[in-house]
Formats: C-alpha cells, structure tokens, sequence
C-alpha cells in the first residue's frame, strides 16, 4: 500500500490523496496522518483518489471519518477505540454531505462497502476526476 499527493486548482486548491493498495488496519493510521500533515500546511479541501484502493476496511472507513471531522474543523474519534470509532460513524453519517472531503472512483467493491456502512451518503462520489477537482469552492 502506499499514498501520493498532488496538488490541483479549480474554483478552490485541492490536495488529492490517492491511495494505492489496501486501507485496512495496518495502514489507516498513516492515512489521517497524511492528511493531518496535508491541513496543517493549509490545505482546506481533499479529494480522495480511490482510483487503485483494493480493498476498505472498517479500519479505513474510520481514517474516511477522522478526516471528514478533521477537515471541518471536528475532534476527530480515536482511530484505538475500534468499535466506538464505527459507532462514531454511524452518529455522524447524518450530519450531511461532505463540503471539503470527497472521493473519486471507488471500485464497485468499495462503493458497497460504503453503501453498506452507510458512508456512500455521507460523502460526494465523482468518477471524473476535473468534475471533482470543479465541485470544490
């Protein structure tokens, strides 16, 4: 597994967080590190690039929440409390659509984990890469 980052502008910056492999239990952690690290240098707005995600854990629905909250200025849960951390997510799915977090083409098999955990409704799915990239800001 591993992560890139690249930088694109339309309406608004974007950091684009692609992820390659798997995001499971060994890994989430270095994801929300990633993207706290990317915030803290200033970016606001982040598209995830699930172009080559394999497979999504429960593991990595929690980083997909830690940086939704993080990204919106939010405590975020702690990813080492497990099952309260999927509790979390079930309490926050309905807060809303993403404004500053959204994914680009997940896999059929991610999407129905998405759809399953409910977080398909929880954040905005594009297949188009510029579309993304135009929706931000």
């Amino acid at each position: 597994m591993t992560f890139s980052v690249d930088q694109a502008q339309g309406n608004a910056p974007v950091t684009i967080l692609a992820i390659q492999g798997d995001l499971d239990g060994n890994n989430y952690k270095d994801f929300i590190e990633l993207a706290k690290s990317a915030q803290q240098e200033g970016t606001k707005n982040i598209l995830i690039d699930m172009s080559e995600l394999i497979f999504m854990s429960s593991a990595g629905l929690v980083s997909l929440l830690n940086v939704a909250k993080m990204m919106r200025g939010e405590a975020s849960p702690d990813p080492e409390n497990g099952w309260d951390a999927l509790h979390d997510i079930d309490r926050d799915r309905d807060s809303g659509i993403q404004e500053h977090v959204k994914l680009l083409n997940p896999s059929h098999k991610v999407l129905k984990i998405l759809d399953i955990s409910g977080m398909k409704k929880y954040f905005e799915i594009f297949t188009d890469r510029e579309s993304a990239i135009a929706s931000f800001g």
